[in-house]
């Protein structure tokens, strides 16, 4: 089916290369006819993000850090000059410091602890609260997260504690948003070949090893993430909030490898 997101306008945060996946996200969402603008940080991610941007035809490029209020409101003051309202928001957006995606969890400072938390959880309760405000027809909010929220995967650290953070906020924002028609939820794809991803001590053996050992065995690809996302954006996803869905090829149901893997 074509256009499932024909008149749906909505923006998609987080975008470093074509490799991200929010970039899979955007892409899969403007094939389906759906109108985008780009929040990045920095003049160097804005740069890379404009040809992206200009290939699905949007003109909206925004540069916030979600660390700071104003900057908040500066995007969302945007849009709403722009557009009037939006219909879905993606939220792609999580930061730890490289040093301590390796090693031990005990060894977390107090900083990056912080840190981590406020931009890979709070910053989505912070693009939500402004994002409903301009969603009064109802629209959908969606956030990434990793099975390293609720079982310990090497390395991943201080980032599992946030992605338990941002989950459960997830579930909270879908009651408190619900009765306005604002559906949340979260996607938690298995390991990616990503920007992000590749800054966690282990990677290519991890993406290795959930590729083996998954039910399907096969790690996701951009494009099925971003299938997921249409769906959830799309009015076919109109009865789902609240949810942590996971496109891993199975990982998650796992409680041992592969009998031939042991």
């Amino acid at each position: 089916m074509a256009g499932l997101m024909q008149g749906k306008r909505g923006l998609v945060m987080g975008v470093a290369n074509d490799r991200s996946i929010a970039w899979g996200i955007a892409s899969a969402l403007a094939s389906e006819g759906a109108e985008l603008a780009f929040s990045y940080q920095g003049e160097a991610f804005g740069k890379r993000l404009q040809p992206l941007a200009a290939s699905v035809g949007s003109d909206i490029l925004v540069d916030v850090d979600v660390t700071d209020e104003t900057s908040l409101d500066t995007c969302f003051a945007t849009l709403k000059e722009q557009w009037g309202s939006l219909d879905f928001v993606i939220h792609a957006i999580a930061y730890s410091d490289k040093n301590e995606l390796t090693g031990r969890f005990t060894n977390t400072s107090r900083a990056n602890f912080l840190n981590s938390m406020n931009i890979s959880c709070f910053s989505f309760i912070d693009v939500a609260r402004r994002a409903a405000e301009l969603m009064p027809e109802g629209g959908s909010l969606i956030t990434l997260t990793f099975q390293g929220s609720t079982r310990i995967a090497p390395n991943y650290n201080v980032m599992g504690v946030a992605k338990a953070a941002l989950e459960s906020a997830t579930r909270y924002l879908a009651n408190d948003l619900g009765p306005q028609g604002v559906r949340v939820n979260a996607i938690s794809p298995g390991p990616m070949k990503t920007l992000a991803g590749s800054a966690i001590g282990g990677a290519r053996a991890t993406f290795r090893h959930t590729e083996e050992n998954a039910p399907l065995r096969a790690n996701a690809t951009l494009e099925t993430i971003g299938g997921t996302a249409v769906w959830l954006c799309s009015d076919y996803g109109s009865a789902t909030t609240g949810e942590t869905i996971h496109v891993d090829g199975g990982f998650h149901i796992l409680g041992f490898p592969q009998s031939e893997n042991l």
